[in-house]
């Protein structure tokens, strides 16, 4: 132990003691990192006790402490707000940006039912062909019996097979079918013009017209048909009953490959996972007293391991007439304490700004005024 030099008392800062130099250039931080490295001696024991660390050590931890709640900061950002963040660039920085929520996620996943309305968006194309049915004929090969781009190594899904049916959305808008704003052009022809009763002067939602559209879609399958399919390894169609008569069958078919593809958006980069959100390390300058806190108090728990790690080094240092035991065991002990202690502090802590946390406590608040204001006796008025 008499070759390992023993803090000084005192330090300066100096940019090759911190192994990443993140924030070198920050004054605060180099200040606060004087003033930590000091701090940390003292709560290890000196100047009582000799401290087995210097000012690269304590400038290495204090480093480590801000990354470290830098890290556990972001993170939570990034799982909070990730359906927000989702598909966007990576180009922009999101340090001490305000994250405003929005739809982009729920949008993505109601992009895949679109598909589901005929005619109402998707994001894939429904591909069409038909079948030239032969009377007396039952089953029919779509990769040969069809005028289709099918090829045999693709396999599909079948979802519709008609005599004709025109797409809903065509009927949506058709005057005579009376399930839509199509009643509008039928006024009209009779000379009521714009002030008409089928004119509506509000933008309605687009949701609205897809909800529109889902009810035609829905009453084509309630209204049973006396025709039926039945397909085969996704490639053979069987008509019941057996056709009496030649005649045209139009079908409606996703490419199965295209359908399942996951990766719809293919620009260059796209936030996908949480490694690629663009968070940096943070600012020192602007993390506030409790926050710096925080980071003093880990600093502290990371130079108690290294500290530890050094004397445990050694184990027991010979005094006259014996030998005694180094602390090691104690201090690597209560490093990991609280280290974990720390952790679970800000992780708890952050945990409580959720935005479901939030509105759970704005409701207990407006729970608890609503209970007050009842316990107020009324007011008494005479003549």
């Amino acid at each position: 132990m008499a070759n390992i030099p023993i803090w000084p008392g005192s330090s300066s800062f100096d940019a090759s003691l911190t192994p990443f130099s993140f924030y070198d250039t920050d004054n605060d931080f180099t200040s606060s990192a004087v003033q930590t490295a000091d701090w940390c001696a003292k709560r290890l024991g000196y100047p009582l006790v000799d401290v087995e660390l210097q000012a690269v050590n304590f400038f290495t931890c204090f480093e480590e402490a801000t990354n470290e709640y830098g890290a556990q900061l972001y993170n939570f950002q990034i799982i909070n707000n990730f359906q927000s963040l989702e598909g966007n660039s990576t180009g922009s920085n999101y340090n001490n940006q305000l994250i405003t929520p929005n739809m982009g996620g729920t949008i993505n996943v109601s992009e895949q039912y679109g598909n589901e309305v005929d005619g109402a968006g998707g994001d894939y194309e429904i591909q069409k062909g038909l079948i030239n049915v032969t009377r007396g004929v039952q089953k029919y090969d779509l990769l040969t019996s069809t005028s289709s781009s099918l090829s045999g190594s693709e396999a599909v899904y079948i979802k519709k097979i008609m005599h004709y049916q025109p797409a809903a959305i065509n009927r949506y808008f058709d005057p005579y079918a009376g399930t839509g704003t199509g009643i509008q052009s039928l006024m009209q022809s009779f000379g009521f013009g714009n002030y008409s009763p089928g004119v509506n002067f509000m933008l309605m939602p687009l949701s609205f017209d897809l909800q529109k559209l889902q009810a035609i879609e829905l009453n084509d399958t309630i209204r049973k048909s006396g025709y039926h399919f039945q397909v085969e390894n996704n490639r053979y169609v069987k008509l019941f009953p057996i056709p009496n008569k030649d005649y045209t069958l139009h079908y409606e078919y996703v490419v199965q490959s295209v359908a399942n593809n996951p990766v719809k958006n293919t620009a260059p980069h796209l936030i996908t996972d949480i490694s690629n959100v663009p968070y940096t390390n943070p600012t020192y300058a602007f993390i506030n007293e409790p926050g710096r806190q925080w980071i003093r108090r880990y600093a502290l728990a990371l130079a108690k391991e290294m500290l530890g790690s050094i004397r445990g080094k050694y184990g027991t240092i010979p005094i006259p007439g014996s030998d005694t035991t180094l602390d090691h065991t104690r201090l690597l002990a209560e490093a990991k304490e609280e280290k974990t202690t720390l952790i679970t502090e800000l992780k708890e802590l952050l945990e409580e700004t959720t935005r479901l946390k939030q509105l759970e406590r704005k409701n207990q608040e407006a729970q608890q005024t609503q209970e007050t204001y009842y316990k107020i006796p009324y007011h008494i008025y005479i003549g």
